[in-house]
Order: structure tokens, then sequence, then C-alpha cells
């Protein structure tokens, strides 16, 4: 911003300029962002890829990319909260007749049929995960808050532990392999079918059939 002095009838007006370029419009900025940086991780590699690189593939500065993301790490796993929050609404809000694993399971399978509509940025994601010690372990770290959340709202429930803790493992154990599984290939059935198959057979193992 900048104050210029001009004179109109007679009089010195104070006119205040603003500088666009500070002040211009991002659309979708966090949206770009994230698929410039998916692309990068993917093509170069995690640890070789830069702030700046990713903000450049965006068309964007790197002041922009950290009023998103506090560090590169993040733009993998920025929709952690938003996920975790669909997750135990899903869970409080299933019957009140609903078993605790079939509670859990509802949990997870919402989040299933939020993560099918961008399958091919989980996958990609997946694969940039997979790839880094790093990365596998904030990603378990991410699956352990989960599972405490969903335990938690278990108990809201009036579900007690260990009921409440072991199926909301349980729930998580399925979603992760289901996970795995639809990301693996582009021929897999949508995760929530893989989901529900996965909390089939867990219940078929547990019941001794």
């Amino acid at each position: 911003m900048s104050v210029d002095v001009v004179t109109v009838a007679g009089m010195s007006v104070a006119v205040i300029n603003y500088d666009r370029r500070v002040t211009r419009w991002e659309p979708d900025a966090a949206g770009r962002l994230a698929r410039a940086a998916l692309e990068l991780y993917s093509g170069r590699g995690f640890e070789q890829t830069t702030v700046a690189e990713i903000a450049g593939r965006a068309g964007l500065t790197e002041r922009t990319f950290f009023r998103h993301f506090a560090d590169k790490r993040e733009v993998l796993f920025a929709g952690a909260g938003a996920l975790q929050e669909l997750v135990v609404t899903a869970v409080a809000s299933a019957p009140g007749s609903a078993t605790p694993i079939a509670a859990a399971a509802a949990g997870v399978e919402a989040a299933g049929v939020l993560l099918q509509e961008r399958r091919e940025f989980a996958r990609q994601r997946q694969a940039v995960i997979a790839a880094n010690a790093e990365l596998r372990e904030r990603e378990l770290i991410k699956l352990a808050s989960l599972a405490s959340a969903i335990a938690e709202a278990l108990r809201a429930r009036g579900v007690k532990d260990p009921g409440a803790s072991l199926a909301a493992e349980a729930a998580i154990a399925a979603f992760r392999i289901a996970f795995e599984r639809w990301t693996s290939t582009t021929e897999a059935p949508e995760l929530p079918r893989l989901i529900r198959d996965a909390l089939d057979e867990l219940r078929a193992v547990t019941a001794g059939r």
C-alpha cells in the first residue's frame, strides 16, 4: 500500500493505492498446492521436493503455502481432522440398537464413502507414504488417533471398556486392510464395499466359521 498526494480543485487530497500483488485472489490455493505437491512427491520423491518447488508448480508463493500448511508433510495429512469428525459423527448417529462393532463400522464406512470420491489422489498419496518411513509412522499415528476417537464415541453411547476399545481397533483394522487393497489396484471394488467385506470376514473369524 502507498499514499499519494494529489491536488483536486485547489486542495491537497491523500489517495491510498493498494498493491494488487499482495491482495490478489488465489482460488483453491490449498487444492492447487496439494495437487502440485503430490505430482512432485510422486515424480521426484518426498525428501527431494522443497516447499519452493511445490509453490512454484502451483503458481503460488511460499508464503501462501505456509498459510495453508505447516510443512510439506501436512499436505498429505491436512484432511485428517475433518475425516475424524465425519467418522465420529457417523458412530454417534448409528441406531441405538446397533452393536458396538456395527456402530464403529458405520464410522469407517462413512470414511470410505468420502475417500471413494478421491480415489486417484488417495492411490498416489498412499504410494508416496509407503516409500517413506517417516510418513508411514505418521500414517500409523493418524490411524491410532482415529481408533481412539471411535472408542470415545462408543463410550459416549454407553459402551464400556474394553468393549469400546476392542470394537474401535477392529473397525480400524478392517478399514486399513480394505484401504490397502483399494489403493493397490485400479480394478478393486469401491472402498465402502471392501470395508464391509473386511468387517464381514472379521465377524466370520471371531464366530469361528
